[in-house]
């Protein structure tokens, strides 16, 4: 996907890809230390980020790095923010005078009984929505008040609310970048930042999709398991049960061996 294209999110919000440096073939040719074009055919080249990926080797990924301009709420991008990673611009507040954007949900959804920090179903209540509305518009009339009476931009914009939309330039290498991804695209992270999660792996997958197949298969989709884990697992089943399922899944070679060992330690490939 080339950059420029911005894609919508939320009701006022989008992702757009500003810039990109590097692709697929760029991590192939740092993870062969190669100064010429780095490839031998595109099936080698997958196999090669395969095993960066499930091995972890990472830096052939911080070879690659992409550019953002997002416009999002404040509540958003205070969690992204969390990611320190990156290199960030945002709209000046002490710079400039905020635009009236808020964002406003189509329902609001119920606390979580279970996870303090999350929501779980709609809540369908029109008097929250106009709750919602009526605080919006006094919080930007008091913050025009204030502005009109001389009051600093970097003090009158204390009044504004959360989920005023801000803009920003994101810049990050890949592999952090498929850490953030890895978070909030997971069901558990807020509803709202699994949008931008979600429009930000749609850029990424384009521009390096061996890379994300990689990503997918043993990040993303993929899990980590604990010794007590792996101790039940072994008392559940033989390496030969293991095998035959791990074949008809399509696995074989290397990658066969390697996971026979994960599970049940050196000595028992096919």
């Amino acid at each position: 996907m080339e950059p420029g294209r911005a894609i919508p999110v939320l009701d006022k919000g989008f992702v757009r890809l500003v810039d990109a440096m590097g692709d697929d073939a760029s991590i192939v040719q740092a993870a062969r230390v190669s100064y010429g074009e780095g490839t031998k055919t595109v099936r080698e080249d997958a196999a090669l980020i395969d095993y960066l990926m499930r091995h972890r080797h990472t830096s052939p990924f911080e070879m690659v790095e992409f550019k953002f301009h997002v416009k999002a709420p404040l509540f958003v991008v205070r969690q992204w923010f969390r990611h320190r990673t990156a290199s960030v611009n945002e709209v000046s507040g002490r710079y400039s005078v905020l635009k009236e954007e808020f964002y406003e949900p189509e329902a609001f959804r119920r606390q979580a009984k279970r996870n303090k920090q999350g929501s779980e179903g709609a809540l369908l209540d029109e008097e929250a929505l106009a709750l919602l509305r009526k605080a919006e518009q006094e919080a930007y009339g008091a913050y025009q008040a204030l502005l009109q009476k001389g009051v600093a931009r970097e003090m009158a914009r204390m009044v504004l609310p959360l989920n005023l939309y801000t803009e920003f330039y994101w810049k990050q290498d890949l592999h952090n970048l498929f850490h953030f991804l890895k978070l909030r695209l997971a069901p558990e992270a807020q509803w709202e930042i699994r949008q931008y999660a979600q429009a930000i792996a749609e850029l990424v997958k384009a521009r390096v999709p061996l890379a994300w197949a990689a990503f997918e298969e043993h990040v993303l989709e993929g899990a980590l398991l604990s010794r007590t884990e792996l101790r039940a697992l072994r008392g559940l089943l033989t390496p030969e049960l293991y095998e035959k399922a791990l074949r008809e899944l399509g696995l074989g070679g290397s990658r066969l061996k390697e996971a026979l060992e994960k599970l049940f330690g050196p000595g028992e490939a096919p």
